[in-house]
């Protein structure tokens, strides 16, 4: 009686595993027919004009029918922006697994990363992309909604650093998670905006470290870098006075300028 017990056991083993390949396989084939529907799309309004176009010509110029094209857009000018709702996830998924020492606005520059690499990843279909959004105003919208996703993300992230009701004198962390979530935002879109109207070319990581260097400095002192199971913050740096020297305690794991911007702070308080 035990022999069918195996075999029943084994088969499930064996449909599970099918079964999240399948899952893999379906998206892939999702994002295809997107990328596709998309380079349709793109040619389509470059060639016709972009209020000339109807869903159905897109549809046709895929290969595919309307519906098709339903099932994965719900307008034509959504359709020039396949990989956003996965990049967003992307980005979701670099702070959910953010370490827990690491500076909160260090965690969302990493995860706005993924944005920039999805255009980099397609120089030529970024470029093309921009020159349409700058013409067409309907696209141009999209694309400020599409930002805006990302911002609300990024702030929440900051945000659940804080206490959002400790609203005290003195204590600007909230404000500070806010406005850095957006300056966040801001330089990535400016390096973006610079690389895409210099067709593509140049060494766009770079451009981005460094934008997000002066972010860093100008934000990342007043942002704690996580919070104690008791709710306190959990500082990296801190500096304390001991008469007429002051003495700095940094983790190990501590950004030299982060260091460097605690002791520089202390100084002018003195």
């Amino acid at each position: 009686m035990s022999q069918p017990a195996k075999t029943s056991s084994r088969s499930a083993s064996a449909s599970d595993a099918p079964e999240g390949t399948a899952g893999t396989r379906a998206a892939a084939q999702r994002l295809k027919m997107r990328r596709e529907l998309a380079a349709a799309a793109m040619e389509l309004f470059a060639t016709k004009g972009y209020e000339a176009t109807t869903v159905d010509e897109i549809a046709a110029a895929a290969g595919v029918a309307r519906r098709t094209f339903f099932r994965h857009f719900r307008s034509k000018e959504e359709a020039i922006f396949p990989d956003h709702d996965d990049t967003l996830i992307r980005a979701e998924a670099v702070l959910d697994v953010a370490p827990a020492h690491e500076h909160p606005l260090d965690t969302v520059c990493r995860g706005i990363k993924e944005v920039m690499k999805m255009y980099a990843a397609s120089p030529a279909v970024s470029v093309e992309r921009y020159r349409l959004t700058r013409e067409v105003p309907a696209l141009r919208e999209r694309e400020i909604a599409s930002v805006a996703r990302y911002e609300r993300l990024f702030t929440r992230y900051l945000l659940a650093h804080f206490d959002e009701t400790d609203h005290h004198d003195g204590n600007d962390d909230p404000l500070l998670a806010e406005v850095a979530a957006s300056a966040v935002v801001t330089a990535h879109n400016h390096v973006l905006r610079r690389w895409l109207r210099a067709g593509g070319q140049g060494d766009v990581e770079a451009e981005l470290d460094h934008a997000f260097a002066i972010v860093r400095k100008t934000f990342g002192s007043g942002i704690g870098a996580g919070r104690t199971p008791g709710g306190g913050a959990a500082p990296r740096a801190a500096v304390r006075t001991e008469g007429e020297v002051l003495v700095a305690v940094a983790r190990t794991d501590a950004p030299l300028d982060e260091v460097m911007r605690t002791i520089e702070e202390a100084l002018k308080n003195k």
